[in-house]
């Protein structure tokens, strides 16, 4: 990340957007933001907005300023100042305040609150009452209180799904193994990223729903022994529920494999008089975990993981990713 080396503290809120902590850094800070900017700018070469506030909302507030008066601002804007803060809710429509969808404005214009401004000046405690307990952090964010917490690393995930259409039809039950046990493979690896354990596992097969081709669709939903990260498990679970509900005759354009019931490891009561998953198995899923990170992402897999599979997703007009590979930069010759 551009940001990381210039500041404390980063949480990654989009694929495009961030929350840094700004607390240690000196003033003035619209030079830090400035300074942020050119650093994306060099890295990427994308231009940014950058805004400072006292919450998450009002730097939304400032960012949002940023973009609509560049030429004036240069993409900082520092909302720290009442007078500024002022100034901005006032002009800023209260759709454009971070976390007011749709519905919620509607709701609010019918309380007569048309502004940023005018929200702020709510009753807090009344409005999370009447709406929710997120329009009243909104508001109380707005009068400059803290209220939504930095989180420098994401939330863990409560399932964990992996889904794609595929590129050409499959008409056979191994094909169908194939695409599952594929999807589990990655599946559990981001189980084990997290440092979950898996309690239920759910699969699907589907026909697409166009066309004039006959239609089905069915799932199952399996329970291991024990809760478990085990990709040789949670595939053999896979493939004997597919038995049950494969039929033949259809042209399958769809699988998929969700991961539920996720238990992180060490903050759950395991049951006295059921086994639980053996340190072997640890052991041997964490080798195969590093393998793959050093030598590429399916380099040891399961036996029933194909090579280079007919159903694999079409990507003839895949767009090429020069600003996130290294393999795929531009390179000029002199």
């Amino acid at each position: 990340m551009a940001t990381a080396s210039l500041v404390s503290a980063v949480e990654q809120y989009s694929i495009d957007e961030s929350f840094v902590r700004l607390e240690d850094q000196r003033e003035p800070l619209v030079d830090v933001g400035r300074a942020i900017q050119a650093r994306v700018l060099q890295w990427v070469a994308l231009p940014v907005g950058v805004g400072i506030g006292h919450t998450k909302t009002l730097a939304k507030a400032a960012q949002h300023a940023s973009k609509i008066w560049r030429e004036k601002t240069g993409g900082v804007v520092d909302l720290r100042k009442p007078e500024a803060v002022e100034w901005l809710l006032r002009r800023m429509p209260v759709e454009e305040v971070w976390g007011i969808g749709r519905r919620m404005r509607d709701n609010l214009a019918g309380e007569g609150i048309k502004t940023a401004w005018e929200l702020s000046h709510a009753e807090p405690r009344t409005m999370g009452r009447k709406y929710s307990v997120v329009l009243e952090r909104t508001i109380r964010e707005l009068r400059g209180e803290s209220c939504i917490d930095m989180e420098q690393s994401p939330p863990d995930k409560q399932t964990i799904c992996s889904s794609k259409m595929f590129g050409q039809r499959v008409h056979t039950i191994e094909g169908l193994g194939q695409a599952l046990a594929t999807y589990i493979h990655k599946a559990a690896e981001k189980l084990r990223k997290q440092r979950s354990l898996c309690g239920g596992l759910r699969i699907g097969i589907q026909t697409s729903i166009h066309g004039d081709g006959p239609k089905y669709a069915n799932a199952a939903t399996v329970i291991p022994d024990y809760p478990t990260d085990d990709v040789r498990v949670l595939t053999k679970h896979a493939l004997r529920a597919l038995e049950g509900i494969y039929r033949p005759g259809f042209a399958y354009s769809k699988a998929e494999v969700m991961l539920m019931d996720l238990r992180k490891r060490g903050e759950y009561t395991q049951d006295l008089f059921t086994p639980s998953q053996p340190a072997r198995t640890d052991a041997l899923m964490s080798v195969m975990d590093k393998i793959n990170r050093r030598w590429g992402h399916d380099c040891l897999r399961t036996a029933a993981v194909p090579l280079s599979p007919d159903w694999g997703m079409r990507r003839a007009l895949l767009s090429p990713s020069y600003m996130t590979s290294w393999d795929q930069m531009w390179t000029v010759k002199c």
